[in-house]
């Protein structure tokens, strides 16, 4: 009875904790006080997790992570081991072969994706092989991302692939949003996220120049490398009065950034499901995105988020300037973003999903291995005759 009624055990399997590490804002802290949670990373951590939270961590080695998960692996007995990077998935099943263990515990594997795939380094793809035909549940992010993925990766993955879509931890949200209203000022504030080639920043700083008034002002949050190549350019142009870039912040403070905005913009190529989109929307901040289809699985069924072409100046210049423009129009959407958010994105019922999927095809799945190991077994049996009757056919035999 007591084992019945004990928290879900999770074992988290991330590179590294750092502030704004959407595996460990998203999936950890949300159920802090709902399951038993442990964390085993690759490289030493940036912070220190809240004491529920049992960290195992590694010390920036290999051998420093494997001994990390073989810690953590005989500490308890875990009901999930969760991975969310291809890098994750292959050290995991490295460390579960090496300590014997992956046969015990393959069936408590779950691979989260968090992203689409054209936008994963060729790198990446290739690490992902591994855990499509080998993990017991693979999870996507969005519709976007399985769709974007190859026939060959879902032949591999076949009926354990579901799609569990991003959320965000309303609760937290809301003590900031109660704690920070947005104070009203004659300026404009646009917010923004990602500093890489991917989120497209210097598209939104070239419409920003050419279309915002002296009193908008437009903001960068988090870190990138190509930080230093902005800044040039906003010295370069003299924007810097008009335009900021935040670096690495805590996630609380990411949401005051867009407590204060009075729009969020995203000109990105590409995304899984985006959580700063999501997470501003939950803000209560209105949104203006770029039409790519995870964006479009966002804005599917309303027609108060426009999409804008990513790579045109011209218009996200002028959706810019409508926004500045018309203050009044955007301040009528802020209840209707967040009420959206509460509908469909809540961190809960995407933990409550993820389990569900885990939970309801164990049975299924033990029985499928079972029939998989007996077909290994039986060709290792098969080979080996075929190789004894060859043997002696060539005058030999093992030796």
């Amino acid at each position: 009875m007591a084992e019945s009624l004990r928290q879900l055990r999770i074992l988290h399997i991330i590179l590294a904790i750092r502030p704004t590490n959407s595996q460990y804002n998203e999936h950890c802290l949300p159920l802090l006080h709902k399951r038993d949670i442990s964390i085993c990373t690759y490289f030493r951590s940036e912070i220190t997790p809240p004491l529920e939270i049992t960290l195992f961590e590694g010390n920036n080695t290999v051998k420093g992570f494997f001994r990390a998960l073989r810690t953590a692996l005989s500490k308890k007995e875990y009901d999930v081991i969760h991975v969310h990077t291809p890098h994750a998935g292959v050290l995991l099943l490295m460390g579960l072969i090496m300590f014997g263990q992956y046969r015990r515990l393959r069936s408590s594997t779950v691979h989260t994706i968090h992203n689409s795939f054209q936008n994963f380094k060729l790198r990446n793809k290739l690490l992902f092989i591994p855990s499509f035909p080998f993990f017991r549940r693979l999870v996507f992010c969005s519709h976007s991302s399985h769709e974007s993925f190859p026939a060959l990766f879902k032949w591999m993955g076949g009926n354990r692939i579901f799609v569990v879509q991003n959320g965000v931890d309303i609760d937290r949200i809301d003590r900031i949003v109660t704690d920070g209203q947005a104070t009203q000022t004659d300026r404009f504030n646009i917010a923004t996220v990602g500093l890489i080639k991917m989120k497209n920043p210097f598209t939104l700083l070239e419409a920003f120049r050419r279309s915002a008034s002296d009193s908008s002002r437009l903001v960068f949050v988090g870190e990138g490398n190509l930080r230093p190549l902005l800044e040039q350019e906003l010295e370069n142009s003299g924007l810097q009065r008009q335009v900021k870039t935040t670096g690495l912040i805590e996630r609380d403070d990411v949401f005051k950034y867009f407590v204060q905005a009075d729009l969020f913009v995203s000109t990105s190529w590409g995304e899984g499901l985006p959580v700063a989109v999501l997470e501003a929307m939950a803000c209560r901040r209105p949104v203006l995105l770029s039409d790519i289809p995870p964006h479009r699985e966002i804005a599917e069924g309303v027609d108060f988020i426009p999409l804008i072409k990513p790579k045109t100046v011209i218009q996200v210049g002028e959706e810019v300037s409508i926004s500045v423009s018309d203050h009044n129009r955007w301040v009528l959407f802020n209840n209707l973003m967040a009420d959206r958010i509460n509908n469909r994105y809540q961190d809960v019922d995407l933990q409550k999903k993820i389990t569900l999927y885990f939970v309801s095809g164990i049975v299924v799945m033990v029985l499928l291995g079972g029939f998989i190991l007996w077909l290994i077994y039986s060709s290792i049996n098969k080979g080996m005759d075929t190789y004894s009757s060859l043997s002696s056919l060539m005058g030999g035999g093992p030796k």
